[in-house]
């Protein structure tokens, strides 16, 4: 399920953050499909797609905040 390119990103993710977001977000996601695919290093018994999203929603929220309803990077 992993990311080859942005393009490839669910709707909400492409149609809402900036490109270098989604660039954080497809290599966070991918990063996190890999490091959590045994159940046992997810918590709360989530799923491995799940645990991936979540982690990446937190890998953009370390460079990019929401004002409004757009996505700007923080300290730009």
């Amino acid at each position: 399920m992993p990311y080859d390119r942005n393009s490839e990103l669910p709707k909400g993710v492409k149609n809402n953050l900036p490109e270098h977001a989604q660039e954080i977000y497809r290599k966070a996601f991918n990063s996190a499909w890999e490091e959590y695919k045994d159940p046992s290093d997810r918590r709360g018994g989530a799923g491995r797609e799940e645990t991936a999203h979540k982690v990446a929603w937190a890998a953009v929220k370390n460079e990019y905040h929401k004002e409004g309803d757009r996505w700007v990077r923080d300290g730009g």
